[in-house]
């Protein structure tokens, strides 16, 4: 276990300082860094308490990791995002929670967790606190990233891994099950005559994996364009002011835009300028695209270059190469085309000229 503290600690330091000098360093990557600054203290607090004190002391990660993921989050998905000192306050529980139990030497055990002494109230606050954290800073971090990636299928036509966000998904949603699962172990080890340290050990291990994950890829994260982030609210279309002609008129004139413009072919088709072709506001062609059609603008959008694609790698006077398929499709790079294709087709434009020659 010690072990595996002073490689945490390690880590969690050198990333932060890579993030500190990482080139163009924006207000995400310093809040990740600040973040993984704060980790190493919190592993090393751990090592000290196993040096000073032979176990672990009350301390909980989860009161740190939860408000700063989703501040991280939040700096990414939000235009009007700054930094101030008043966010400080979503960390203070975790830091008064250290510091108290530093003072009172409250050691960290399951089996007097629930005993009655002149500490048994701080342990109660501090298991709902904990408790209250997950509940509510868990469910926002989810809805932020999912409202971000909802968002840009809205807008864009081509979307890129730094502005889908999807290893912060996969992260947020990793982090969800470890948090159950945390508590899931917790009950059983109280329960049970496990070790009682398991969810301490558990808790320590995971959190080694997401510092690695965290500083891989948010060292190769770039900040997303202002442009491409909202602070709107998604729209709902229960009370939509569009009648039935007026949607089957603004259906008729995408479909015609996109079948005899051949729209689709322009890499950097946006709603915007979808928007100024046709003369109609966005909020309405969103309504169409998503009620009417049943698609978002990128699946719209990448439905007919995926159809004109399957059309060239089926012409057997076609000479081009796959990749450069994508690019005369609209695609706006090869990554963005393999992926979109396979899931539109459920093969990847290799497989699929194969299957066609053969």
């Amino acid at each position: 276990m010690k072990i595996l503290i002073w490689i945490g600690f390690c880590q969690s330091l050198f990333a932060a300082i890579l993030m500190f000098t990482k080139k163009e360093s924006s207000v995400s990557d310093k809040i990740l860094s600040g973040w993984l600054i704060l980790l190493s203290v919190d592993f090393l607090s751990c090592g000290l308490n196993y040096e000073i004190f032979s176990k672990p002391l009350l301390s909980s990660s989860f009161l740190l990791f939860n408000p700063a993921l989703y501040l991280y989050i939040k700096s990414l998905t939000r235009p009007k995002f700054t930094l101030k000192w008043i966010q400080v306050l979503h960390l203070l529980p975790f830091i008064a929670f250290e510091i108290y139990a530093y003072i009172i030497k409250q050691s960290f055990s399951l089996d007097t967790f629930f005993f009655k002494d002149e500490n048994y109230i701080f342990r109660l606050i501090f298991g709902a606190a904990t408790l209250v954290s997950w509940l509510v800073y868990n469910p926002l971090s989810l809805i932020l990233v999912h409202k971000h990636r909802m968002h840009l299928r809205n807008e864009l036509s081509n979307i890129e891994k730094n502005e889908n966000l999807g290893w912060v998904l996969a992260v947020a949603i990793f982090y969800v099950v470890y948090c159950i699962l945390a508590f899931l172990i917790t009950v059983i080890v109280f329960y049970s005559n496990l070790n009682p340290l398991t969810p301490h050990i558990y808790n320590y291990i995971t959190l080694l994996v997401l510092i690695y994950v965290m500083s891989f890829y948010g060292l190769g994260q770039k900040v997303v364009s202002k442009q491409l982030l909202t602070d709107d609210p998604i729209i709902h279309y229960k009370n939509s002011t569009l009648s039935t002609e007026t949607k089957a008129k603004i259906k008729q004139k995408i479909i015609t835009f996109f079948e005899k413009e051949k729209a689709y072919l322009n890499p950097d088709l946006s709603m915007d300028v979808l928007s100024e072709s046709l003369k109609i506001p966005k909020y309405q062609l969103t309504e169409v695209l998503n009620i009417e059609i049943g698609k978002s603008f990128f699946q719209f959008v990448n439905f007919y270059r995926v159809e004109a694609v399957k059309k060239m790698l089926t012409d057997p006077t076609n000479k081009y190469s796959i990749e450069a398929i994508g690019y005369d499709c609209g695609f706006s790079s090869k990554s963005s085309f393999y992926t979109v294709f396979k899931s539109m087709t459920a093969e990847t434009p290799v497989a699929f000229r194969n299957s066609i020659s053969n």
